[in-house]
């Protein structure tokens, strides 16, 4: 009898975790058997690329763009091809708590198991979000998807033909060998443009984290390995992958980020405004928009663009997003006297007596003594599991299925002894990736039977958010903080009057978020 039991509550849970799916249908097994298109084969030629050479992928938010990258027989990355994203739900940021509708930001190893044949929204990926990085700064959430159908509440939306053609890109490059790809997500292309422009934003320390990583596969076209210390993530070679909380930098990317500081400092003594961006609820691509769109970056696209399905919250997106100026909170600072029996200069000017600065709101804090210093708890580096050594990805794969427990809650960072010298494992796979075709994987079977459970939540979240849930993500933003030795001059900035306090204007206003339709 038990043995039916058995068998019969695994049914109800693989059909639950299909979520409106037919299971182990023969159409979800032929979409995720689709060969890549022969255009895509005959451009991996032209670049020196084969189809099952490792690959890389990057989404940048505010330009509604993914990039797939390949590494050819150098040893480097290489840009294969952009693809629109047709649609991402939320805000610039990180995602933070299950429901805000924020499509998660970070790096994140993609393996063969977070792969849906069987998805509701033709095919997907987990990104695997939350990270140990998430974790350990108590963000929640789970099922965060790369996924079709131009439908979000939290994932990243593409077409059906584009994510076909994604997940066959994938599908390949698992067969030759590569255990787990990077998914890389940020909220904008790190540029000195956009640094400066969001310079004042709440997530500008975050971004600049994240700017590590980016300016680590940019100047170097390498995979960096990344890591996870205290609440910061950690990017660079074997060193990052071991666990040190301060790897070693190439100069090669040292050069890169003084150059990028030193335009940032420029742009900033221009009077470049800082701004912040506040959408009705996430973007799309203009492709998707106009009436008459470029195939200049898509040219193997012809009009007319390709049926997008069910668009989520359409109204969202018939507005643009609104920009706001975001002006640095300052303390006062009583301006000069002017005394009026000082004698007039030689253009009738009157001379000004000396400066007054007004007192600082608080005490400095006094400076440790070294026994203090010495008795001061190190920060805490967090244990990073790998691709293939992550439990959690396959605890939300199977847990359900077999009665295990659900991912364990967020964990704060805990500082460990000074003596304490644990190393911490990378993100991303450590060793080279092989290039030769490891078994004779099939990875249809393996990702079939893995990955049924993926979209149960991603699926179900699109038409059942709280709207109100999404309308405490935009809470009042954290003061920022004043502009580090990278040149961020207060160029311009026009002093207050004497005793008045200067404060940056509140202008969230944010249309709560409606359930996707």
């Amino acid at each position: 009898m038990r043995p039916v039991l058995a068998a019969s509550g695994l049914v109800v849970a693989l059909s639950l975790g299909a979520c409106q799916d037919a299971g182990f249908s023969a159409a979800g097994s032929a979409r995720a058997r689709e060969p890549i298109p022969q255009k895509t084969v005959a451009l991996m030629a032209t670049k020196n690329m084969s189809p099952r050479d490792p690959i890389l992928i990057r989404a940048f938010k505010k330009e509604s763009e993914m990039e797939v990258w390949k590494r050819g027989a150098d040893g480097q990355y290489a840009l294969l091809k952009t693809f629109p994203i047709c649609r991402w739900s939320g805000q610039l940021g990180p995602k933070v708590r299950e429901g805000d509708r924020q499509a998660p930001e970070g790096f994140y190893p993609i393996s063969m198991g977070q792969m849906n044949p069987n998805s509701s929204y033709y095919l997907s990926f987990d990104t695997g979000y939350p990270n140990a990085f998430d974790r350990a700064n108590g963000r929640t959430g789970s099922y965060l998807m790369v996924h079709g159908t131009c439908s979000s509440a939290g994932c990243f939306a593409m077409t059906d033909e584009a994510i076909a053609e994604i997940y066959a890109i994938a599908r390949e490059a698992f067969a030759g060998g590569q255990r787990a790809f990077q998914f890389q997500s940020y909220p904008f292309r790190m540029t000195a443009q956009n640094l400066a422009k969001f310079r004042n934003d709440p997530h500008i320390a975050f971004w600049k984290n994240l700017k590590e990583g980016s300016d680590y596969f940019e100047a170097l076209h390498e995979e960096p390995r990344v890591g996870v210390c205290g609440t910061r993530y950690v990017f660079g070679g074997s060193d990052a992958a071991a666990g040190a909380c301060t790897p070693k930098v190439d100069p090669v990317v040292v050069a890169k980020r003084q150059k990028d500081e030193v335009e940032v400092a420029e742009l900033i003594a221009k009077g470049t405004p800082a701004t912040r961006l506040v959408y009705q609820d996430g973007g799309q691509h203009p492709f998707f928009r106009e009436t008459a769109p470029s195939t200049q970056l898509f040219a193997e696209r012809v009009p007319p663009r390709p049926n997008l399905g069910i668009v989520s919250r359409p109204e969202a997106l018939a507005a643009a997003p609104e920009e706001i100026m975001i002006e640095p909170k300052v303390k006062p600072v009583l301006l000069a006297k002017i005394d009026p029996k000082h004698e007039k200069g030689k253009h009738g000017a009157v001379k000004p007596t000396a400066l007054a600065f007004a007192a600082p709101a608080t005490n400095p804090a006094p400076i440790p003594t070294r026994e203090a210093a010495e008795t001061a708890a190190p920060a805490a580096p967090i244990t990073v599991a790998s691709a293939d050594g992550d439990p959690s990805a396959y605890r939300k794969l199977l847990g359900n299925l077999f009665g295990g427990a659900p991912a364990a809650p967020p964990v704060a960072a805990v500082a460990l002894p000074a003596a304490d010298t644990t190393p911490v494992a990378a993100i991303s796979p450590a060793a080279p990736l092989p290039k030769k075709l490891m078994g004779h994987p099939h990875p249809v079977a393996h990702a079939a039977t893995a990955s049924v459970k993926v979209d149960a939540k991603a699926d179900a979240k699109v038409d059942g958010l709280n709207p109100a849930a999404a309308k405490k993500a935009e809470a009042k933003p954290a003061e920022p903080k004043p502009a580090g030795k990278s040149g961020e001059a207060k160029t311009g900035e026009k002093a207050p009057e004497a005793g008045k306090r200067t404060e940056a204007p509140h202008h969230n206003r944010v249309a709560a978020s409606q359930p996707a339709n």
